[in-house]
C-alpha cells in the first residue's frame, strides 16, 4: 500500500513547522494532496511526489549517482511504488535499488529522525519516448548516516545509473539541500535516537514489556525493554525515556536511572538504530501500574529468557548486566528473586501509602482521579502511591513532591490509620497505610495530570459523593480515633 495522504500531510506539516519560510514554495502540495489522483503516482500531473536518500559518510560527504538518462549527478531516488508504505520506505528502496546500499547499512540522523531534511520542487522535461509531458517533482529527501566507519561497496543499477561519487556538503548541487546540510550539524557519525530502560529489582529480576502483535509495531508480539524513539520536542535522550515511560506506564518511576550502554537494533524499515540503554532500579508489582501500551509487564530472571520471544541482543544485554550485578554484590549475597524469600503459604501484599493532610481550617486534601485512569477514574482520593524499594514514609515524602509539589519533612509525619483491603475476590491483598503530616511547605499543584486532574480541600464531614470507598472508610475511622479497619475480606 503506498503512503496515505494523511501520512504525507503529517510529514509536510512537521517539515513546515521547521521551515515556515518555505510555505510559498510548497504551496502546490496542498492542492496535490486534496486532488482526486494518487499524489505519489507518476501518472498524476502536473506534478507528483518522489523520494530521495541523502547518504552521509564520516567525512561529511554525500553519495551521488550519475543518472544515465540525463547525465545529472543526483542523490539516489525516484518514484514511489505501490509497496512503499511510507515516504521513508520509498527512499530506502530507491537507494538500495540504485546503489546496493541496504537499509541495515544506514542509520537515522538525530537531527531529522524520520522526517525529510529537504523538500524540493523541480521541473522535469517532457519525455516523448515515455509519453510524459513536462511536469514537477515534489522530492522528499531523507538524510541517513552510514552505520559502519567505511562506506559499503556500491553496486550500481546499470539500467538507470552510470556512475557514483561522494561529494562534500559544499559541492552538493541542490541549493536547498546544500544549505540545510551546511547548517544541520550533521557529521556522519551515528548517534542514539532511541532510549530504553533496563529495569531490575536489585535481586536478580528484570522487567520486560510484551508488545502488541500489530503491523507497524517495533518487535511486535515480543518481550522488550520499555522505551522508544526520540521525538523532535525531546531535549535529551533521558527526556525521551521519561516521556516514553510516562506514556507507557505513568505510575512506574525507576530509581537511579543512569546511562548503561549503547546498543543497536533494527527499525521496522530495516534501518540500524543506535539506542541509549539506561539502567534503573524498581521493585514494584507490575500489576499495580497503569499499563497504557502493550499487553503486559512481568518480572523475569535471566535463566527464564530462553523461554521468551525476545530479541537476542536484549537477552545478551540482560545477562551481561546480571553478571555485573552479581560480581558487584559478591559471593556472600543471595541472588534469589525476592518472591522466593517469602515463606511457603505467604500471600504477598501490595503496600500503598496515603497522605491525610489538613489545612488551617481542618479541611482535607483530596485529588480527583483522571477519568481515563485504570483505577478509580472520576473518584476523589488521597494523595497516594505504592511503595517501591523504600520505606513507607520515604515513599510518602516522594509521592507528595512528585504528585503535588509539597515538601514534607519525614520528622513531621505520623501514623494515622491502616486499611487491610481486598478489592475483589482473588485479587492481591493490599495494606493501605495512611499518614498525617503535621507540617509541610508548598501549594498543591497538578504535576501528574494523567493521574490527577484537580486538588481540592474538603470539610471531613462534607465529603463529595464520589470518593474511593476505602478512602472514605479511612477518613471516618481517623475521625473516630480508630487506627485499623478491614474491607473486602468477607467475600474471600
Amino acid at each position: 500500500m503506498p503512503p496515505t495522504r494523511s501520512h504525507i500531510r503529517q510529514v509536510v506539516g512537521t517539515y513546515l513547522d521547521r521551515h515556515p519560510e518555505e510555505r510559498d514554495t510548497l504551496s502546490g502540495l496542498p492542492a496535490l494532496l486534496d486532488g482526486p489522483a494518487d499524489p505519489c503516482s507518476r501518472t498524476t500531473l502536473p506534478g507528483h511526489v518522489t523520494c530521495s536518500a541523502v547518504v552521509i559518510d564520516r567525512d561529511r560527504r554525500v553519495l551521488h549517482i550519475v543518472h544515465r538518462a540525463t547525465g545529472l549527478l543526483l542523490a539516489p531516488g525516484g518514484h514511489v511504488e505501490a509497496d512503499d508504505h511510507t515516504l521513508l520506505a520509498a527512499a530506502l528502496r530507491e537507494v538500495c535499488e540504485e546503489t546496493g546500499i541496504r537499509p541495515e547499512d544506514l542509520c537515522p540522523t538525530p537531527q531529522f529522525l524520520d522526517g525529510p531534511i529537504d523538500i524540493d520542487v523541480h521541473g522535469i522535461d517532457a519525455s516523448p519516448a515515455k509519453g510524459e509531458p513536462a511536469h514537477e517533482h515534489y522530492d522528499f529527501r531523507f538524510a541517513f548516516h552510514l552505520a559502519a566507519d567505511r562506506p559499503p561497496a556500491v553496486t550500481l543499477q546499470d539500467e538507470e545509473v552510470s556512475g557514483a561519487a561522494w561529494r562534500p556538503f559544499a559541492e552538493v548541487g541542490s541549493p536547498t539541500l546544500r544549505a540545510k546540510l551546511l547548517a544541520g550539524g550533521l557529521d556522519g557519525r551515528p548517534e542514539p535516537v532511541n532510549a530504553s530502560a533496563l529495569i531490575h529489582d536489585g535481586a536478580g529480576r528484570y522487567l520486560l514489556h510484551l508488545r502488541d502483535h500489530r503491523d507497524g509495531i517495533w518487535e511486535p508480539g515480543a518481550f522488550a525493554l520499555l522505551g522508544g524513539g526520540r521525538e523532535p520536542g525531546d531535549s535529551s535522550l533521558e527526556a525521551t525515556l521519561l516521556r516514553e515511560l510516562a506514556e507507557e506506564v505513568p505510575g512506574l518511576r525507576p530509581a537511579d536511572l543512569l546511562p548503561y550502554s549503547v546498543e543497536e537494533s533494527t527499525s521496522v524499515d530495516g534501518l540500524t538504530v543506535p539506542g541509549q540503554i539506561y539502567s534503573g532500579c524498581w521493585s514494584g508489582d507490575p500489576d499495580t501500574v497503569d499499563l497504557r501500551e502493550g499487553v503486559l509487564l512481568r518480572w523475569f530472571t535471566p535463566d527464564m529468557l530462553d523461554r521468551l520471544r525476545l530479541n537476542p541482543a536484549t537477552r545478551d544485554l540482560i545477562r551481561r548486566h546480571a553478571a555485573q550485578q552479581a560480581h558487584a554484590r559478591g559471593p556472600a549475597r543471595s541472588t534469589r528473586p525476592m518472591r522466593d524469600e517469602a515463606p511457603d503459604g505467604t500471600e504477598l501484599h501490595v503496600v500503598g501509602v496515603h497522605l491525610y493532610l489538613e489545612d488551617d481550617h481542618g479541611r482535607l486534601l483530596l485529588g480527583l482521579r483522571h477519568p481515563d485512569s485504570s483505577y478509580a477514574g472520576n473518584l476523589w482520593h488521597f494523595l497516594a502511591g505504592h511503595c517501591e524499594r523504600e520505606s513507607a514514609i520515604t515513599c510518602l515524602v516522594r509521592e507528595a513532591k512528585e504528585e503535588a509539589g509539597l515538601v514534607i519533612d519525614p520528622a513531621d509525619v505520623e501514623y494515622a490509620h491502616t486499611v487491610h483491603l481486598v478489592d475483589s475476590p482473588g485479587a492481591r491483598p493490599r495494606v493501605q497505610l495512611v499518614f498525617r503530616a503535621r507540617a509541610w511547605s508548598g501549594t498543591p499543584a497538578v504535576l501528574e495530570p494523567e493521574r490527577c486532574v484537580e486538588w481540592r480541600w474538603w470539610p471531613p464531614h462534607s465529603l463529595p459523593a464520589q470518593v474511593v470507598p476505602y478512602t472514605r472508610t479511612a477518613i471516618e475511622n481517623i475521625l473516630a480515633g480508630s487506627p485499623y479497619s478491614e474491607m473486602g475480606w468477607d467475600d474471600q
